[in-house]
């Protein structure tokens, strides 16, 4: 499991700066000035700092940009890391500019003189965010990450500034990236659900639903799609109850731990990345694990389908007709449409049991996504207004990129089946809208929903501002701030 580096605030020392070890970062304002714990690491560095602000480097750095001065004499540290951030930068550039020291920093501490910034919180979690590498299936002493880190953030009030709660956002984004960059032969299904077990000494209330109590629960749709695999299927329920007595928020995702295809088997090239199949329970995991640690004064019900889809003699087929909880008969056209299918069961399941205030899902659904937006931004679609506007206002304040699609019934036709209630799928045309639409027919009347499909975002193949390449967290802390501007007391 990979640890974030552990956060201290504490309160400027201009007399301890000298005797810091490893890294210790300054900022630059628009002009190049220092705070006073900047004048006096430069004046212990015999004056590099304001060399440095002053040279035509300096003075052409980009907000957010990092510059090293490595080995300055006079002072314990292996570099200074000068970082040009006005005092009224945003939160974005906030955090993007301790993703920025993070980066520039070597192996050793982080010390970030955050002095009297009102962003201090927002750098700190841009430093942890991006001080990750996964490294769980290299053996112990080769080349990679160098393990957990301190990071002490010197500021003029420390004692308005929540450690744990930055902490516990950045341990809910790890979670979530070890999850997703997991292989599948690691991350079982059973795997799965004994990691998520495992939150219940967080506080969490955790049940895992197995083959025999889904099959009672008439879950054929989830079912269906896990049948072709050794693995058993399963759903796990994670309950945090911080709240008072009001309805949860219900958080929906698709936990396919790896997706062949099954017998609509996929083309073998990229088929490895297949692994990331259970990025929307992935994201799942990870805001739960969140806001137990930060003890949310919500109520969140997670859950998460967990199956794998495979051929094999037992494998659901193209032209099969499955029912799911809700009722509905679905043809089965393409069995690599099968995330929608655990989808369906398990939305339904939810909504019977837990009557949520609302319901979000999250799935890497479609390829169609990818095509649309890309991997910078994922896709959401919505019944409410409400709701879509303060997905978006979360999504948006912490700099995760999301795109409102439409729904409507030209959509829906697409899916009518001439031998079932509904087929799952609709074509190539605006294949995520249809998908989106498919799993509307599962969403209660009266229950606020959004669906995201983070096929795009929740794995790249470059580095992003926050992640190395790989499993980036998209998610976790957008529905995280959902959380609290919406759902807090």
């Amino acid at each position: 499991m990979t640890r974030p580096a552990t956060l201290t605030f504490r309160k400027t020392d201009t007399d301890a700066l000298a005797e810091l070890t490893g890294h210790v970062v300054v900022f630059l304002g628009e002009d190049g000035a220092l705070g006073s714990g900047a004048q006096a690491v430069d004046s212990a560095a015999g004056g590099a700092v304001a060399r440095f602000a002053a040279s035509k480097s300096g003075t052409k750095m980009k907000t957010g940009a990092a510059q090293t001065i490595a080995w300055p004499g006079g002072i314990k540290a292996d570099s200074v890391i000068a970082v040009k951030l006005p005092a009224d930068a945003s939160a974005e550039d906030a955090r993007r500019a301790g993703t920025a020291a993070m980066r520039a920093a070597g192996d050793g501490p982080l010390a970030i003189l955050a002095e009297d910034r009102d962003d201090a919180e927002l750098i700190a979690l841009g430093a942890l965010l991006r001080d990750y590498d996964y490294t769980d299936q290299k053996t112990p002493g080769s080349d990679g990450h160098p393990g957990p880190r301190d990071v002490v953030v010197m500021a003029d009030r420390p004692e308005g500034l929540d450690a744990a709660a930055v902490q516990a956002v950045a341990e809910g984004v790890f979670f979530t990236r070890d999850l997703v960059n997991a292989p599948a032969n690691v991350l079982t299904t059973t795997e799965f659900a004994d990691r998520l077990s495992a939150l219940g000494d967080l506080g969490l209330e955790v049940e895992v639903l197995d083959e025999d109590e889904l099959a009672a629960l008439g879950m054929g749709a989830l079912l269906a799609v896990g049948q072709g695999s050794d693995s058993p299927s399963k759903v796990v329920v994670m309950r945090w109850n911080g709240g008072g007595d009001e309805a949860p928020l219900a958080l929906v995702g698709k936990g396919v731990v790896f997706d062949t295809g099954g017998i609509s088997l996929k083309p073998g090239a990229g088929m490895e990345d297949m692994t990331m199949d259970m990025g929307g329970a992935g994201v799942v995991s990870g805001v739960m694990k969140t806001l137990a640690l930060r003890k949310a004064r919500a109520n969140v019900v997670g859950l998460v389908g967990l199956v794998e889809n495979m051929p094999g003699p037992n494998a659901t087929r193209p032209g099969d007709v499955v029912k799911s909880m809700k009722g509905d008969t679905i043809e089965v056209i393409n069995t690599d449409a099968e995330g929608r299918l655990v989808l369906a069961d398990v939305m339904w399941y939810a909504q019977d049991r837990f009557k949520p205030a609302a319901m979000i899902d999250l799935a890497t659904l479609t390829g169609a996504m990818i095509v649309a937006l890309g991997h910078d931004t994922a896709g959401f679609f919505s019944n409410d207004d409400a709701l879509s506007e303060a997905l978006s206002a979360a999504a948006k304040s912490e700099d995760e990129a999301a795109w409102r699609l439409p729904l409507g019934k030209p959509y829906a036709d697409l899916l009518k089946s001439r031998i079932a209630d509904v087929k799952n799928v609709g074509g190539r045309p605006a294949g995520a809208i249809t998908a989106a639409e498919f799993l509307q027919r599962f969403v209660t009347e009266g229950t606020a929903w959004c669906h995201i499909d983070i096929a795009g975002v929740a794995l790249t193949k470059s580095d992003s501002p926050y992640a190395p390449k790989g499993a980036s967290g998209w998610g976790v802390r957008a529905l995280d701030r959902l959380v609290r501007d919406r759902y807090e007391g």
